[in-house]
């Protein structure tokens, strides 16, 4: 009993093994504010940037730079205000570079996180690429791996000032800067307010000011206010500086970043942008350059011809069988190609390549049609060799080869093509009598009879690769190569060959530079193309070249004027684009990568991912302090079972302040248990353990032989977190669900902060 009238007199403040072991809110509560302000910033630019990676990147960002600070600051608790907070602010630097170059750049990096040259190279490259699509892109701009790079960057900046400035009490500083992050997209697009987002931002600016309201013993004003505002003007310096940098503005047409091929061949409204850039530049010893394909479309359902599915397999695995036999005469060729503007999932290779050297182990290969593909790799920024073959038949060998038949799926439905098609295909054709001079032959008329044209299609309403706009550009005889591409691969395939469509480059145009023995050639956006190939046999696909006035048509050379060996070409030789016309390149569709490498626009806009997104987003920031606050206590009880009474009674009183139960430092822990017994009804005999436990940790005399760290602990440590489960259990049951709900997902114990005095404040 005296013992009891001591703790009546005694003050009311915490014991101090209890204020020792206790998670102070300066370790938890900066990081969730500046978090909950990062995404609060976020928010606008959902509106001028398509959801896609990028948002997902950026989340990611800001959910790591929270946790570091959290971790960061619960390993330095002991340490100055100052000196933690810059040592965090150092880790979380470290952490986000790690984390986004591997969601960027992964295959280029040490271990996946650790920057290399060629790293710094795809950045580069990326931020060419994001920075093209800002200034001439129209919002909402596309979510490509170029401006997912860059936000990502940027939101981890923004994270951890605003990390810094909460952690530091400059409440008002990062309100501002929160202010004008997330302003500037409505600002550059002259859009309309976001008054939902205004009533956010407000509520988050008030709980700044409160947490910031309360002044705690650990953070030294004058230091903090010092670097606060340090941290604050370099924060709002580079916003005001990189702001007036991001023309979004709406309706602002322009070349995009040179980016790569829309799958589903509607290739029109970016080929009628202006101003061409250039996109890539290759380096060959051979007398011409090559055309570099991406993918090829083989399916075609009546309106649009959709991309190969096929599996990826490891560049070690090679790219498949040779397609052509031994008595082809064959030249190995180099082709050194540097991916400078073209964001895309696929690289642009010669045709047929036989190894790459150069490219992360991330890029696969598609031996259905020797490319390659990446599902988290970006083209922008490699520089790779690719060695390829030259299949040279001689026109004899190629004339006594039949086209293959066309690969009829049994379960497809056939489609019905309009008679014009097969009628004039057969008409071209009447007078030949092989294969490939039929199909010389639909080149020769296509190049002789029809004209080049960006606009004709769109006046006469036909500007697709359905079959009724081939139809139609057979009537009216102009289009661009998307239409002569189609039309031939239907013509052809009406005439019982196999064919296929191939979205690529032309080989550009050749410069006065060499890399050694080398030339080298730019490519440029308004060279992006299209042509149809035909499978030979024992030769492989042999491409065409229908569209008039671009590229060198197709032929090969009779057997004895070239010995045996041809001197013909399987490939049109390069060309520029048509002088009268200014082009440029496709708007990128990053969800065609992979191993069903390609959809159409139907299923792009069903596409499932914004709504996946915004779902991940929200379910992180609405578990987030959950998973924080079970993470915490999973380390009390890990404490607890051994022995540690302080960490099981600071996991009791965490759980009554999280369930609404009331409680007051200025009962001891004998009062307060025989309250949860009498009110609560927890078991006595689990409560009596835990608080015999506490007493003796609080006043027990030390062991003679005990060291400073383990004075306070008994002789032989005691499992305490049997009784603490039981407790927790009971006492959760006390309340209601919707109490209990509440706890879980908003629990307080995570926001509450601790006077001078020892008294609990909200």
């Amino acid at each position: 009993m005296p013992m009891f009238k001591a703790e009546a007199t005694t003050p009311p403040t915490a014991p101090a093994w209890h204020r020792e072991h206790d998670l102070p809110p300066s370790v938890i509560v900066p990081s969730v504010l500046a978090a909950a302000a990062a995404l609060v910033a976020m928010w606008p630019y959902t509106s001028v940037i398509a959801p896609g990676a990028w948002s997902a990147t950026v989340l990611l960002m800001i959910v790591v730079t929270a946790l570091t600070g959290m971790i960061m600051r619960t390993l330095l608790r002991r340490r100055r205000a100052w000196q933690r907070d810059l040592a965090t602010m150092a880790v979380q630097v470290v952490v986000a570079c790690g984390t986004l170059t591997l969601l960027v750049a992964g295959g280029t990096a040490l271990f996946g996180v650790i920057p290399t040259e060629r790293t710094l190279v795809v950045f580069q490259g990326l931020a060419v690429s994001a920075w093209d699509e800002v200034v001439h892109g129209v919002a909402p701009l596309e979510a490509s791996p170029g401006l997912a790079a860059v936000m990502g960057l940027g939101f981890a900046f923004v994270a951890i000032v605003l990390d810094a400035l909460v952690a530091q009490r400059g409440a008002v500083v990062a309100s501002l800067l929160t202010a004008a992050v997330g302003a500037t997209p409505m600002i550059a697009t002259l859009g309309d307010a976001n008054i939902v987002w205004f009533v956010v931002l407000g509520v988050l600016i008030l709980l700044l000011l409160r947490y910031t309201s309360v002044q705690h013993p650990e953070s030294p004003r004058r230091t903090s206010t010092a670097l606060a505002a340090g941290v604050g003007v370099a924060a709002l310096a580079s916003t005001i500086v990189i702001a007036p940098a991001l023309p979004l503005g709406a309706g602002v047409a322009g070349t995009g970043v040179g980016v790569t091929v829309d799958a589903s061949l509607r290739l029109g409204d970016d080929l009628r942008q202006p101003n061409p850039v250039e996109v890539l530049t290759l380096a060959t010893t051979a007398d011409t350059a090559p055309y570099l394909r991406l993918t090829t479309l083989s399916q075609f359902d009546g309106r649009v011809w959709e991309p190969d599915r096929g599996d990826l397999q490891a560049q070690s695995e090679g790219f498949g069988p040779d397609e052509w036999s031994p008595d082809i005469a064959t030249k190995e060729q180099n082709t050194s190609i540097r991916v400078i503007r073209m964001s895309s999932s696929w690289l642009p290779v010669p045709y047929p390549a036989t190894s790459i050297q150069g490219v992360p182990s991330t890029w696969r290969v598609s031996p259905e049609n020797r490319t390659l593909a990446s599902r988290t790799a970006d083209a922008v920024g490699n520089d790779y060799t690719v060695r390829s073959t030259r299949v040279i038949p001689t026109l004899e060998q190629i004339r006594a080869i039949p086209a293959a038949e066309p690969d009829v799926d049994p379960d497809a439905e056939p489609v019905e093509l309009p008679e014009v098609i097969a009628a004039t295909a057969q008409e071209v054709t009447a007078g030949e009598t092989n294969d490939y001079d039929r199909l010389i032959a639909l080149q020769s008329w296509f190049r002789g009879q029809f004209s080049y044209s960006l606009e004709t299609p769109v006046d006469e309403g036909f500007d697709g690769t359905g079959a009724d706009a081939v139809a139609r550009f057979l009537e009216v005889r102009s289009g661009y190569c998307i239409h002569f591409a189609g039309a031939f691969a239907l013509m052809a395939e009406s005439l019982g060959m196999d064919v296929r469509i191939v979205v690529g480059y032309l080989p550009g145009a050749l410069t006065d530079t060499r890399r050694g023995d080398e030339a080298v050639y730019s490519v440029s956006s308004d060279q992006l193309h299209s042509w149809p190939e035909v499978l030979f046999p024992g030769v492989g696909w042999v491409p065409f070249e229908p569209t008039a006035s671009l590229g060198v048509p197709t032929a090969f050379a009779a057997g004895a004027t070239t010995g045996g060996g041809g001197t013909g070409t399987t490939a049109p030789a390069p060309t520029s684009a048509p002088s009268t016309e200014q082009t440029t390149a496709p708007e990128i569709d990053r969800g065609d990568a992979g191993d069903n490498a390609g959809t159409t626009g139907e299923l792009r806009r069903l596409d499932p991912t914004p709504v996946v997104l915004v779902t991940l987003g929200v379910l992180v920031v609405l578990f987030l302090p959950a998973v924080i606050r079970l993470s915490i206590g999973a380390v009390r009880r890990g404490r607890a079972r051994d022995g540690d009474a302080a960490s099981a009674w600071t996991e009791l009183r965490a759980t009554m302040l999280d369930l609404g139960v009331a409680l007051s430092d200025a009962e001891s822990p004998r009062m307060r248990g025989d309250d949860l017994v009498r009110d609560n009804g927890v078991d006595a005999a689990a409560m009596r353990a835990l608080t015999d436990a506490v007493e003796r940790a609080s006043y027990a005399r030390p062991h003679p032989d005990s060291t400073r760290a383990d004075s306070a602990r008994p002789e032989a440590a005691v499992d305490l977190d049997a009784p603490l489960r039981t407790v927790l259990r009971q006492l959760r049951r006390s309340v209601d669900t919707r109490t209990r709900v509440l706890a879980f997902l908003v629990p307080r114990s995570l926001f509450v902060a601790r006077r001078s005095d020892g008294v609990l404040a909200a």
